[in-house]
Order: C-alpha cells, then sequence, then structure tokens
C-alpha cells in the first residue's frame, strides 16, 4: 500500500523532475490510499496556483485511489507521532494513516526523512 504526502500529488501533477518517481504509486489505484488532509493541501495549492476548476480535476483524481476519513483512533495516533516525531499536523496524520495501514510514505517533505517506510526524494533544485 502505498500513501502520498502532498508534495509528492503536487510534483506529479506539476510534471517536474520528480514526477516520475511518484507516477507508479499513484497510478496503482488499487494500492493507493488518500488520506483526507491532503486532499485538503493539495486543492489548496492548486487553487493557489491555477483556480478552482484545476483543483477538483485534480481532486477527482486522488479520490480514485481509497480516501481515508480521520476518525477519532488516527487522530490520537497522528498526536502521538507529532509528539514523540516532531512531525507538523498534517505530516503526522498522513505517516499515521500510513503506519495504520503498513503503506510507504512517499514524499518530498525533509519532515519524514529517516522515518520508518518512507521514500523520501529530494526536491529537484530550480534551475
Amino acid at each position: 500500500m502505498n500513501v502520498m504526502d502532498s508534495s509528492a500529488w503536487l510534483s506529479y501533477f506539476a510534471g517536474d523532475s520528480n514526477a516520475r518517481l511518484f507516477a507508479k504509486p499513484i497510478e496503482a489505484l488499487d494500492k493507493l490510499l488518500v488520506p483526507s488532509i491532503t486532499i485538503t493541501e493539495v486543492f489548496k495549492s492548486v487553487v493557489r496556483q491555477r483556480n478552482e476548476e484545476s483543483a477538483l480535476e485534480v481532486v477527482a483524481h486522488m479520490e480514485q485511489g481509497t480516501v481515508i476519513a480521520l476518525d477519532g483512533e488516527l487522530a490520537i495516533n497522528a498526536a502521538v507521532f507529532g509528539v514523540e516525531l516532531k512531525l507538523p499536523l498534517a505530516d503526522s496524520i498522513i505517516y499515521a494513516t500510513a503506519r495504520k495501514y503498513d503503506a510507504v510514505v512517499w514524499t518530498q517533505d525533509a519532515d519524514f526523512k529517516g522515518l520508518d517506510s518512507v521514500k523520501f526524494y529530494p526536491k529537484a533544485k530550480a534551475t
């Protein structure tokens, strides 16, 4: 199972130099888990950069995976990971989701670097 961090989704949709690294797990829809917080983050970013119509198209693609809602148990686990691993709120929810479903987190976000079951790829340098 795969969980894409918001940075991985944005890289994929932007078609930047790391997009190909995230394409295979994103396109394996039967193994794709989508924490609802990533929908919030990606939608917000795309609205800012483009427009609402583009953001809705992106979300429609994301929702082809299995969307995982934030429930009480997941919220508590996220809080624990946030404290123990010093993760920001959204990252702790993403990580808790991955741990609950024994999934791999794919990301460009350095907050995840070095954590178990994480595939971290540094953001490509802008030229």
